[in-house]
């Protein structure tokens, strides 16, 4: 496998990228900053970082969410670990404290904890729905209608 690298998007670039390989989710309508993986000659994922949806986590001006992780199939090993891990440095190196992430519990979280963020609650549906979605205009999708896990880097004793 050859390095990866991260390389700076645009949300226009990210989106796109999303709009052709995410299994679910859609593009998003707006960011703090997007980073690509790429090998040097092909984009193998995006991440799209933006302020947490969540009202009671957006209050905290050092917390931000990894809105969308999103990769193309045949990405090398390692690549959601990698622009997960690529958020978190950036999000530190910019003085945030705390980094937020979900994931449908049926997925493995395998990347997640790859790139060191550990679970710190079990959302059902009807959690999710209160929490994240009373407040946003968007497109009903089935996703969304699912039990999550909150994935977090930064909590206390862990920065």
């Amino acid at each position: 496998m050859s390095r990866l690298l991260a390389v700076p998007l645009t949300l226009r670039e990210a989106n796109a990228f999303i709009a052709v390989h995410h299994r679910h989710s859609r593009p998003v309508r707006g960011y703090r900053w997007a980073v690509g993986a790429t090998d040097g000659g092909e984009l193998w994922g995006v991440a799209i970082v933006g302020r947490p949806l969540s009202r009671v986590l957006g209050a905290e001006r050092t917390t931000a969410e990894v809105l969308r992780v999103c990769m193309k199939e045949g990405a090398p090993k390692g690549a959601s670990s990698f622009l997960y891990g690529a958020c978190w440095r950036g999000w530190r190196a910019m003085g945030g404290m705390r980094l937020v992430t979900y994931t449908l519990q049926r997925e493995s979280g395998a990347s997640l904890r790859g790139a060191g963020a550990r679970i710190i609650a079990e959302l059902e549906a009807r959690d999710w729905s209160m929490e994240r979605l009373d407040h946003l205009i968007r497109d009903y999708q089935d996703v969304y209608a699912e039990p999550k896990f909150r994935w977090e880097w930064g909590a206390p004793g862990q920065v």
